[in-house]
């Protein structure tokens, strides 16, 4: 992935996508399906965590399970939870010591920038995990300054941040930090301890540029978090009253170095990455277990860019190595759960764009070979066409993979459940055809997509294992958007999704409804500064969806259709200095994403930024 951040301070075709290729390319000139959400608008809303901003995006399902900062799943159009590559800056950071899925509930979006979700699979692009897409966050800007945030309000809610940066003609340095903390509420029905949150991020990035075509940088982030959470009843397995929690922590670092631009004849980088992630779970404050993984990357990439006639080609050649690590610790079973496992693999990745005037057309095929699987080959072939008068015609086949996780493999819990370590990576084929359309400040989109899962990691019939379904998971759907910009005062997005998500039946074959996937959604948003008040609204629609019963007689149970209305306003007292209030479920709905896990009413809060450039 390029050396981040990408400047792209305007809200329009020009702004750029950097996950959609192996090389950053322009929003309307990308086949792909893809989402931005840019510093404006991040600023304007001003969520606490970076979830609440997902929601706002086409077939992206968010699941929290309990208030503000509990468990959060991100399934994009009907995939897994670990189905969906999670970069930040740069760093893929889906955790190994928990089954490779995104901890989105200690991402704090004070620490964001600018968020890109690319929808479909990008395994042929970015290897194991694309199925549903690929959500990158950039983190700090490269403008010169300083910004800093309080926030303080209902269900004891205390936030503040803080960023700057300094930037010269040769290098930059940025930072910054943020803490959240919240009592929460109840978790589950009727009286008992509340069940809060807090976290605590920090990030650093720098660069060098000795000369105006080379650059070397690096960039490090820390997330912690500690998450109180109701467990369940040993004996019924219901969901009681516990005093259960978790603490998180990650650290990553990048370090790269590349030499040439993206206009030049030649462009090559190499890059590093490390990641450590731990997780520990507390009942009572004394500990259960705890996992714990690394993940080491080493990349490298060469680019050549030429021009044939009319038409401007550019070769992408790939090739990544990756080793991990997994380690699990107990007291409750005394240690009779302990692992330690590692496996590598190695990948090579081509990638062939070619444009003219009127047409992108997009390659990319990458070999992966795994130590502990058989290897695997992804394909993605696409195609956009301009049609004239602001109409444009895109098109995309692709294909995804995604390994077992450790747990899958080799999980143990005595007389609950055994890993299998013969299962073979999950794959997916899907083409999605789109018509966009562009004219002056308005644009609009419908999209159409089909993908099939093959090899599904599912329970076997007594939840004692896993196993590959010899089935076909099925997934489709159809995704409208629509945006309108009048200059800096006001800005309209929105958005409606259709999914029809289903798996076969381990027993009888017929298909089902999966759960946790609403089949209609949908958000409409807008933000924007008048004169000394800067605003931002967004109302989220998440329509009914199955769950499963976690008591007798285990059946699927329907979750209701909710409404999630957040706003803010804000006014600036003088340069620099601004003062706002903020309000989250302003409809107050009582709603579920999660069976029998209560989530947070109607919220107040109120704050102060300031700025300096």
């Amino acid at each position: 992935m390029p050396a981040l951040p990408i400047d792209n301070s305007t809200f329009d075709s020009g702004q750029i996508v950097i996950t959609a290729s192996r090389a950053p390319e322009t929003e309307a000139r990308t086949p792909a399906s893809v989402t931005i959400i840019d510093p404006q608008m991040i600023e304007h809303l001003d969520e606490p965590l970076i979830s609440a901003l997902l929601r706002l995006t086409p077939s992206a399902a968010v699941a929290t399970s309990g208030p503000a900062g509990s468990l959060t799943e991100v399934r994009i159009r009907g995939a897994e939870a670990n189905h969906t590559l999670l970069f930040v800056d740069g760093i893929k950071i889906d955790d190994p010591a928990s089954g490779d899925t995104p901890r989105y509930e200690i991402l704090n979006a004070d620490l964001a920038s600018r968020i890109e979700v690319i929808r479909g699979p990008q395994s042929a692009l970015w290897g194991s995990e694309a199925i549903g897409g690929v959500i990158a966050v950039n983190g700090l800007d490269d403008a010169p300054g300083y910004t800093a945030n309080a926030e303080a309000g209902s269900f004891g809610l205390v936030r503040g941040s803080g960023s700057a940066s300094l930037v010269t003609s040769l290098a930059s340095l940025s930072g910054a930090v943020g803490y959240q903390r919240a009592s929460g509420i109840n978790s589950v029905a009727g009286p008992g301890d509340k069940d809060g949150y807090r976290n605590l991020s920090g990030r650093l990035r720098g660069t060098w540029h000795p000369q105006a075509n080379i650059e070397v940088g690096a960039s490090a982030l820390a997330l912690t978090g500690r998450d109180e959470f109701d467990g369940y009843d040993l004996f019924t397995g219901a969901h009681v009253d516990t005093l259960d929690s978790s603490r998180n922590r990650f650290e990553a670092g990048r370090i790269w170095a590349s030499i040439g631009t993206g206009n030049s004849p030649w462009r090559a980088e190499i890059a590093g990455s490390l990641l450590g992630s731990s997780n520990t779970n507390f009942l009572a404050d004394v500990e259960q277990n705890r996992t714990r993984g690394t993940r080491r990357n080493l990349s490298s990439q060469l680019e050549r860019l030429f021009t044939t006639g009319s038409v401007t080609h550019r070769l992408i050649l790939a090739a990544d190595t990756e080793r991990e690590t997994f380690h699990a610790r107990d007291t409750a079973f005394d240690g009779f759960t302990d692992q330690d496992r590692t496996r590598r693999h190695e990948s090579i990745t081509a990638e062939w764009r070619a444009e003219t005037r009127q047409i992108t057309g997009d390659i990319a095929v990458r070999r992966d070979f795994f130590n502990r699987f058989k290897d695997a080959t992804s394909l993605r072939a696409s195609l956009l066409g301009q049609l004239g008068s602001g109409f444009t015609m895109t098109g995309a086949y692709a294909e995804g993979i995604a390994q077992p996780t450790f747990f899958d493999l080799y999980g143990f819990f005595p007389g609950n459940f055994v890993g299998n370590s013969d299962l073979k990576p999950e794959s997916s084929r899907g083409f999605e055809v789109s018509l966009r359309y562009r004219r002056g400040s308005f644009d609009a989109s419908l999209t159409g997509y089909r993908q099939r899962l093959h090899d599904e990691i599912v329970n076997n019939a007594d939840f004692t294992s896993v196993l590959n379904s010899p089935g076909t998971s099925k997934r489709s759907g159809v995704e409208a958007t629509a945006g309108w910009t009048l200059a800096k005062s006001l800005r309209f997005s929105a958005n409606y999704a259709y999914l029809k998500a289903t798996q076969p039946d381990p027993v009888t074959g017929e298909q089902f409804t999966e759960a946790r996937r609403p089949k209609h959604s949908g958000s409409v948003a807008v933000d924007g500064t008048t004169g000394r008040f800067s605003y931002g609204a967004s109302v989220a629609y998440v329509g009914r969806h199955l769950d499963n019963r976690d008591t007798f007689p285990f059946d699927r149970v329907v979750l209701g259709s909710y409404w999630l209305a957040d706003a803010r306003i804000g006014v600036t007292l003088r340069s620099g200095i601004e003062l706002f209030v903020r309000g989250s479920n302003l409809l107050n709905q009582h709603y579920q994403d999660v069976f029998s896990y209560r989530t947070e009413g109607r919220a107040g809060y109120a704050g102060v930024r300031l700025s300096g450039r």
